[in-house]
């Protein structure tokens, strides 16, 4: 052990701030302070060494190595806050936000096209009187056919290219599929409930076929019902005309053609002039060169169907109609394929 003297305190404080200086770490910087400045540090050790030596050592000795401790504790301090700030300065550094860059565009969310024409096609009746409702997309074959005049056998089925769920009853019979249609909720809701009904039922159906511009397997329809004392066909006709007046403008030409629907009697299907190519392009994959889209089959409702739930035909008539939501938003928005509603496309969707 070195003989303990004022030079060779003065030797220790040297050496130990010269380390201090070169260390740039607080990991290090913490391992220098174990060594000097710990328990059992040089220093420290140095210091106990003073009860060896006689009283006037003592005090010079014990004088120099207090001033060498409080020096290298000041310079341990100033080190740390160095130290510290430095990685502050590089981590500001390296996160630091030019504030003369252009900004980070915020992406907001919004309604599915689908969603926003099928909110504004039931708002539509809804503001004539029609109250909303909803039913389940897995139906039964007695709510989904047999009760809107289409029993088993009948030629209409295969219009529909049923998906059928894979379950048998006791009987060895397939009583469900996915609904075809929102018609099935004609029934649910007069077996619940007495005229006067107004209602509309927005809803998605599936039907097993080819997909092109204007066919999609699964799509959204909209169903309206109306059951009352007296009403007519002009009923019917004022309704619709009113429906396509709020959501196309007076400008846009309407069409009502026969048509047949099983649920209902007489029927037509009603129709909205081209808003592709006017009807002056037989190329046109919209129309096909008829210059006419049709948007949805209306009709009186067949006094079967409301037998069925125990109406009075005597007394009650009604009309139903179903609406094809992204038809109505294709001539709404000038969109050319339907397919385009379900491909997840955002350069299409953010336009909307």
């Amino acid at each position: 052990m070195t003989q303990l003297s004022a030079q060779s305190i003065d030797e220790l404080t040297e050496q130990a701030t010269q380390e201090l200086n070169s260390i740039n770490d607080l990991e290090s910087l913490n391992q220098w302070r174990i060594t000097y400045l710990g328990r059992r540090g040089t220093l420290t050790s140095v210091l106990r060494g003073l009860s060896e030596l006689d009283l006037e050592q003592r005090r010079e000795l014990g004088a120099l190595g207090n001033q060498a401790k409080n020096l290298l504790d000041e310079l341990l301090a100033q080190k740390t806050q160095e130290i510290e700030q430095a990685q502050q300065n590089r981590a500001f550094a390296r996160d630091r936000i030019d504030v003369t860059m252009p900004g980070r565009p915020t992406l907001i969310g919004r309604l599915h096209p689908t969603t926003q024409i099928v909110k504004e096609i039931t708002d539509a009746f809804v503001s004539m009187g029609f109250s909303i409702v909803e039913g389940p997309e897995v139906e039964w074959d007695r709510y989904n056919f047999e009760m809107l005049n289409i029993p088993e056998g009948h030629p209409a089925r295969d219009t529909f290219n049923s998906m059928w769920i894979d379950y048998r009853n006791q009987a060895g019979q397939q009583p469900m599929l996915l609904r075809t249609h929102t018609s099935p909720m004609q029934a649910r809701v007069m077996e619940n409930n007495e005229p006067p009904i107004r209602v509309v039922v927005p809803g998605k159906v599936y039907r097993y076929e080819a997909t092109d511009a204007t066919h999609e397997w699964h799509f959204y329809q909209i169903e309206g019902l109306a059951v009352d004392e007296g009403i007519t066909f002009a009923d019917l006709k004022g309704t619709l005309f009113e429906f396509a007046r709020r959501l196309f403008g007076e400008e846009r030409k309407v069409r009502f053609r026969c048509d047949y629907f099983p649920f209902v009697e007489p029927g037509v299907d009603m129709s909205i002039d081209c808003f592709a190519c006017q009807g002056g392009d037989n190329s046109c994959r919209i129309c096909r060169g008829s210059g006419w889209i049709e948007i949805m089959g209306a009709g009186m409702v067949h006094p079967k169907v409301l037998s069925s739930v125990g109406y009075d035909t005597d007394k009650y008539t009604g009309f139903a109609f179903g609406v094809g939501p992204e038809r109505v938003a294709m001539l709404k928005y000038g969109i050319d394929d339907i397919r385009h509603f379900y491909t997840n496309d955002l350069r299409f969707l953010r336009q909307f």
